[in-house]
């Protein structure tokens, strides 16, 4: 019987809840298409919380992050969305980024890093032009702290040139988009079940 696996979202819109999010729409479909593959689901709109600056794992005073790295560490799969700015990932994503940097020298029982045997996957929403540069940074920086990326492991979406269009506005999802979201989904749960069974071998 398959082992029951658990994804997180971390949505990095600017926008705090309840308004409507464009990142919100494209991981929420991205959760649903994992839900085909027996994934649970959390969430966490990371404006919505105080992420303090800095690189490790507790910045102290009213820091929130460590009760929202518990629920990373929770998770078989982190969905990390991202919308584009002046195309560039947003702020909020680059300090999720520089938090998840601490994970370096956090090691588990066999001195492996902590994030080992974790999958993640690169969403990347916007009205112009970004996505790539996006996530050619996500995939280094996760990989880096020690995710693993599946293959074809992005969804992105970016509006026609020079327009105002917003994905969460579009009347139905984009062919492309919904096939893409499909196989990283299958990708990344294939993975995340390996990986569970039998991890990366201690250095």
């Amino acid at each position: 019987m398959d082992e029951q696996l658990s994804a997180l979202l971390i949505n990095c819109t600017l926008k705090p809840s309840p308004a409507g999010s464009s990142t919100h729409v494209l991981g929420e479909q991205v959760l649903s298409a994992l839900a085909e593959h027996g994934v649970t689901a959390d969430r966490i709109r990371a404006v919505d919380h105080r992420i303090l600056p800095g690189v490790q794992t507790d910045m102290g005073a009213d820091d929130e992050w460590p009760s929202l790295r518990s629920r990373v560490l929770a998770a078989d799969i982190v969905v990390f969305a991202t919308p584009t700015w002046l195309g560039q990932h947003s702020s909020v994503a680059q300090r999720v980024l520089e938090r998840l940097d601490a994970e370096l020298s956090e090691t588990d029982d066999q001195g492996r890093p902590i994030l080992f045997d974790k999958v993640a996957l690169a969403v990347v929403v916007g009205n112009e032009d970004g996505a790539h540069h996006i996530t050619a940074v996500l995939y280094q920086a996760l990989g880096d702290v020690g995710f693993t990326i599946p293959a074809q492991g992005s969804i992105y979406w970016n509006g026609e040139a020079m327009q105002a269009t917003d994905y969460k506005d579009l009347p139905e999802t984009p062919e492309k988009v919904a096939q893409t979201t499909a196989t990283a989904a299958a990708n990344a749960a294939h993975l995340a079940r390996l990986l569970k069974q039998q991890g990366y071998p201690a250095a």
